[in-house]
C-alpha cells in the first residue's frame, strides 16, 4: 500500500518536532535562530521583509530584533535605498552563536543516528538527496 502525501507530511512534521524538542535551550530561541539564519543566508534585510519571511507581525519581529541587537547578535544600518528605513544584519557574534547552535544540533542528530540499525542508517543516507531537494523546494515557495 502506498503512503499518502499527508502521511509523509505527518512523519516529517513529527521528525522536525522531535528534533526541535530535544534541542537544549541555549543563548537563543528557535525564532531568534531562524531570524539569524535568514540574515546569514540572505544578507541584510528590512524589518518588514524579516516579518514576512518568519510569518510574524511587524511588532513581533521588531521586538525580537531589539532583543538580538541588545545581545550584539544583529546590527542596524541605514538602508541606502531609503534613508527612513533600516537594514538588519547579523554580526560576527551572531554568526558565532548560530554556528555553535548548529554544531550542537548536528551532534544531537548524529548521536541519535548512530543508535539506529545499519539498515535504518543506510535508508536515511539514501534518502538524503531527496530530502535536500524537498527542503530546497519548500524554502523557495
Amino acid at each position: 500500500m502506498e503512503t499518502s502525501p499527508l502521511e509523509v507530511a505527518a512523519g516529517l512534521r513529527e521528525l522536525a518536532n522531535a528534533i526541535v524538542r530535544r534541542m537544549p535551550r541555549r543563548e537563543i530561541s528557535r525564532a531568534a535562530a531562524g531570524t539569524l539564519h535568514a540574515l546569514e543566508a540572505e544578507g541584510p534585510q528590512r524589518i518588514t521583509a524579516l516579518a514576512e519571511r518568519e510569518a510574524v507581525s511587524q511588532p513581533a519581529i521588531t521586538n525580537l530584533v531589539q532583543r538580538l541587537e541588545a545581545q550584539d547578535l544583529v546590527s542596524r544600518s541605514a538602508d541606502p535605498a531609503d534613508a527612513r528605513a533600516s537594514l538588519i544584519s547579523i554580526t560576527a557574534h551572531g554568526s558565532a552563536v548560530l554556528h555553535e547552535r548548529r554544531v550542537l544540533l548536528d551532534e544531537l542528530i548524529g548521536s541519535t543516528f548512530e543508535r539506529l540499525s545499519p539498515d535504518d542508517r543506510a535508508a536515511i543516507v539514501a534518502a538524503l538527496p531527496a530530502l535536500t531537494h524537498f527542503t530546497e523546494s519548500h524554502e523557495s515557495r
